[in-house]
This record gives structure tokens, C-alpha cells and sequence, in this order.
């Protein structure tokens, strides 16, 4: 158990590097001296897949499993919803304050929980219910104050909290399928899916919306792809190490992070509605988390 929690702590921090990149190709923002393009968020999630599908063919090789793994229906379930999720979260980190899309992305596991229970059935206690209900308080108390202070000049319409959302969504779909694949599938069989799905869809995109990275670009394209696939992997292990209920709230750090970049890496200042949101989300998921331990561990 010692050693999943430490894959879902490492597997957030190498997110967070991941989502720091991302931002930075949003094109209005610069560390120091630094000044990259913008980049379209399919061209990103492109990139990233065609790092992850080189390392993931070739670790599947080495350990002589099967190619296409064992439950074909889930695994390309989870290739699906990953690649829509992911696509539509790199879209609102790049048009709302870093800290915000981290945030409203980290409700993944409230959906999960839905999902679950819908489709295998793990129980729901009835409080959880009251947790998520504030966690989706602070999203509307974000709506309802729509950018962050005038003098940052940094804003964000309702419109991509709604993406945010269906992002998170679609994100519970992916960690449903990575639970019901844990009794059948390799890690790394789950993790090929995801670029196996994304790369014709996103070479589409590209052929009407491509921008040509230039100079220090292509290492960071490529830090997407190593870093993505390192805490892809973790994040899998760690779901196959133990409870989902036991690992998914040590997720919850990543709010932590992202909190921390926002504020001296971006220098974003979020007005009150937005931090009272912020903190009205973080407690609904951390108070569901906790509860779903505390059950878990007296079953």
C-alpha cells in the first residue's frame, strides 16, 4: 500500500510539470527570459501520444505481452475517454487561470465514484452526497465571477468552466475503466491504448490547425510526452497496488501544487469569489476522500 501512495504522489508531481508546459504554450505567458508560441491543444496531446506510444510499444515488447491486451472493450473505452478528457483540459489550462483548471479537473474522482457505482456497483454513503454538493457550490461561485484581478489582464469565460467540467467528467469515465482493467490488463497495456486512440484523431486536427514548433519548443513537446508517460504509469501501478478509495485521495496533493504554481510561477491573483470556490471544491473532494478512507478501512 506504502509503495501505491508513493506512485500517486510521484505520478502528480510529474502531471503537474506536464500542466506547467501546457500553460506555457498558451502563448501570453513567459518564465524570465523565456517566451514560447502558442500552440493548439491538439498539437500538444499529438505530441505527447507519439512519445507515449514509442515508449509504450517498446516496453510491451521487451516484456512480450499481447500487443492489443486482453480486454480489448475497456481498453479502448479508457483510450477514448482519455483522449477526449485530456484534449479538453489542455484547452482550459490555456484559457483559464493555472490554478482554476487544476482544480476543477481534480472533480475526476467525484465522477468516478458515480461511474463505479453505476457500472460496478461500489456503494455510494449518503453524506458523500452532501461533499459533493460542495464541491459543485464552489464551481458556480466561480461562474459567477469571471475573470481574476484587472491588473493581471488574465480572463476566463463561464464557457470554459463547462469544458472543464466535461473534461473531469469524461476523466471518471478513463479511472472507472483503469479500475475494471486491473484484474486483466498489464499497466502499460492501459497506458498504449490512450496513444493508439489519440494519434489518427489528432493528425486530423492538425491538417486544419498546425503551428511549427521552433528551438527549445521541441524539448519541451517532448518533456510532455516523458513526463505524461511516467505519471501515467505510476498512477496505473498505484490503481493496481491497492483500493482505488485508499490511493485516489493522495490525487488530491496535485490541488496543493497547483495552487503554489499559480501563485509565484504564473503570479496569478485570484479575487475572492474565485478563492472561495477554490476552497469550497478542494473541501468537498478531500472530505468525500477522506470519508471513502476511513470506510474503507473499517471494512
Amino acid at each position: 500500500m506504502k509503495k501505491g501512495i508513493l506512485y500517486v504522489v510521484l505520478s502528480g508531481l510529474c502531471f503537474l510539470v506536464v500542466n506547467l508546459i501546457v500553460k506555457l504554450f498558451s502563448g501570453n505567458l513567459s518564465l524570465g527570459q523565456l517566451k514560447v508560441q502558442s500552440l493548439p491543444a491538439h498539437e500538444l496531446v499529438l505530441s505527447r501520444s507519439i512519445v507515449s506510444f514509442v515508449i509504450s510499444s517498446i516496453i510491451i515488447y521487451r516484456k512480450g505481452l499481447p500487443y492489443f491486451g486482453v480486454n480489448k472493450k475497456w481498453l479502448l473505452l479508457r483510450g477514448i475517454a482519455g483522449t477526449v478528457a485530456l484534449t479538453l483540459f489542455f484547452m482550459t489550462l490555456q484559457n483559464m487561470p493555472f490554478a482554476v483548471a487544476a482544480v476543477i479537473q481534480y472533480l475526476a474522482p467525484i465522477f468516478t465514484m458515480f461511474f463505479t457505482f453505476l457500472i460496478l456497483g461500489e456503494r455510494i454513503f449518503k453524506i458523500q452526497w452532501i461533499f459533493v454538493s460542495l464541491a459543485f457550490f464552489g464551481v458556480c461561485l466561480i461562474s459567477f465571477q469571471n475573470h481574476t484581478s484587472d491588473d493581471l489582464g488574465t480572463y476566463f469565460e463561464p464557457y470554459w468552466i463547462g469544458l472543464g467540467i466535461l473534461s473531469a467528467s469524461i476523466s471518471g469515465i478513463a479511472y472507472t475503466a483503469i479500475v475494471k482493467l486491473k484484474k486483466t490488463d498489464e499497466p502499460i497495456s492501459i497506458v498504449l491504448y490512450f496513444p493508439m486512440v489519440s494519434i489518427p484523431f489528432m493528425v486530423l486536427l492538425c491538417l486544419f490547425d498546425f503551428v511549427m514548433p521552433v528551438g527549445i519548443e521541441w524539448l519541451f513537446l517532448l518533456l510532455i510526452g516523458i513526463f505524461t508517460q511516467f505519471a501515467q504509469i505510476l498512477l496505473t501501478k498505484a490503481l493496481h497496488l491497492g483500493s482505488s478509495s485508499l490511493i485516489i485521495p493522495f490525487q488530491y496533493l496535485g490541488i496543493v501544487y497547483a495552487l503554489f504554481v499559480g501563485y509565484f510561477v504564473f503570479d496569478e491573483r485570484l479575487n475572492m469569489m474565485v478563492n472561495l470556490g477554490v476552497l469550497f471544491i478542494f473541501l468537498g473532494i478531500i472530505m468525500n476522500a477522506y470519508l471513502r478512507y476511513k470506510k474503507t478501512l473499517k471494512s
